[in-house]
């Protein structure tokens, strides 16, 4: 007689499905500043607490409270708030333009500005970030040209990569934005060999590098936790845990009965759980781990705890998989009404302020949407030359590309 009982697979399902509430006690929360915060130099292993507990900064009254609450200058705290302001209004205006067909594709990134841009502002300018599709906030915080983010997403003939990237797939050299990849956590492996190189010629810029809740199954997260942590990389590792990927919960990828950044712990990386909508939490933790790779103690990996407020692209109907007002209960709140609030409550901000900045956000942004559109849209073919795809290949282009290109006739 068999004593076991038929053997049954595990599936992980959302605790939320259209028309039935999501319960979000699964995110295991806790009250602000009720999370140490410890030396810069804490062994990895003694982070295990952290990366199960959440790092907050803002309680519910917009008061800075516990050991992570920085005195951050509140000029920081006013160019975070004009940063995220203008990735949201940013976001808004190029969703409409994709539905007039202006371009193909959007990736908006709705309730997730505060990670990139307080991580921007806690940064060096010189500090490489590799970046996923929803890190538009990095480019709004290092002021990149708007008419030149809009040509690209138009690809149109002052496209700064010449029709070679799907739109919203930005690349900025100069502004320490490494090109973003389509294929999932391949930036993860890239920052940290780009963070080894500079190790190796005893520079002094760290990497920062940025991945979803469900690219976190991919081999490459796992091959750069190992690199980063055998190496000891001066490199922060940013899981952005946003609850979904395109339209499977977090839980597939494996945050159901752990976290994400309890696998930073069990690869000998220093590890934190973090508010990933407290823009002071997401600051102060972001210049910790910095300050921890530059003194050569190795990397960190954060888990950003948020939600993707909006779809997942416009290709995406979030309502098919989960309920359509999910990100009006969620715990955690808007990252923006949040900094308002306790910028107002110290003095640093108004709501009349607000609104002014807004209105002046918008006309630079719809300014510099009027002039990109004068050099073409998806749909009225100013495009890149044809000659185009013969440059930027090779450093010395080969004969039989230029002659190709002289049958071509470009």
């Amino acid at each position: 007689m068999n004593e076991y009982a038929p053997l049954r697979l595990h599936v992980p399902e959302p605790t939320g499905r259209p028309g039935c509430q999501t319960d979000f006690s699964y995110l295991r929360l806790n009250d602000a500043g009720l999370v140490r915060k410890p030396p810069v130099d804490v062994e990895p292993a003694d982070t295990a607490d952290l990366s199960y507990s959440l790092i907050r900064v803002l309680d519910e009254h917009g008061n800075a409270v516990g050991p992570w609450a920085e005195d951050i200058d509140p000029q920081v705290l006013r160019q975070g708030m004009r940063a995220m302001l203008k990735t949201r209004i940013f976001d808004n205006r190029m969703v409409v333009a994709q539905r007039q067909k202006k371009m193909s594709f959007y990736m908006q990134s709705l309730g997730e500005e505060a990670i990139g841009s307080a991580q921007a502002l806690a940064l060096q300018y010189t500090d490489m970030c590799f970046p996923t599709y929803r890190q538009q906030s990095i480019l709004m915080a290092r002021e990149v040209s708007l008419v030149e983010m809009i040509c690209q997403l138009l690809s149109n003939e002052r496209d700064p990569l010449k029709g070679r990237q799907l739109p919203i797939m930005y690349s900025v050299r100069e502004a320490g934005f490494f090109t973003i990849s389509g294929n999932l956590a391949t930036q993860f492996v890239q920052a940290v060999g780009w963070a080894m190189a500079s190790a190796i010629k005893g520079d002094t810029k760290i990497a920062s590098a940025w991945i979803g809740d469900g690219a976190t199954a991919e081999s490459d997260f796992h091959t750069a936790l190992t690199f980063a942590h055998v190496y000891r990389a001066p490199v922060i590792l940013n899981v952005v845990n946003n609850q979904w990927a395109i339209s499977t919960f977090q839980a597939i990828a494996g945050g159901e009965s752990t976290t994400f950044a309890g696998r930073g712990v069990g690869c000998g990386i220093a590890s934190l759980r973090v508010d990933g909508n407290d823009f002071i939490a997401v600051y102060a933790a972001s210049r910790w781990a910095a300050e921890r790779a530059r003194r050569g103690l190795g990397p960190t990996l954060i888990e950003w705890v948020t939600y993707r407020a909006g779809p997942h692209s416009t290709s995406d109907d979030p309502s098919k998989y989960r309920p359509a007002d999910d990100w009006s209960h969620f715990p955690l709140g808007d990252p923006i009404a949040r900094l308002k609030q306790h910028l107002i409550a110290s003095g640093h901000w108004s709501e009349e302020e607000h609104q002014a900045v807004t209105a002046e956000l918008e006309a630079e942004i719809l300014k510099a949407q009027k002039e990109a559109e004068q050099y073409g849209t998806l749909g009225n073919g100013h495009i890149p030359s044809a000659a185009s795809m013969f440059e930027d290949v090779y450093k010395e282009m080969p004969e039989h590309l230029r002659r190709q290109r002289q049958e071509l006739g470009v």
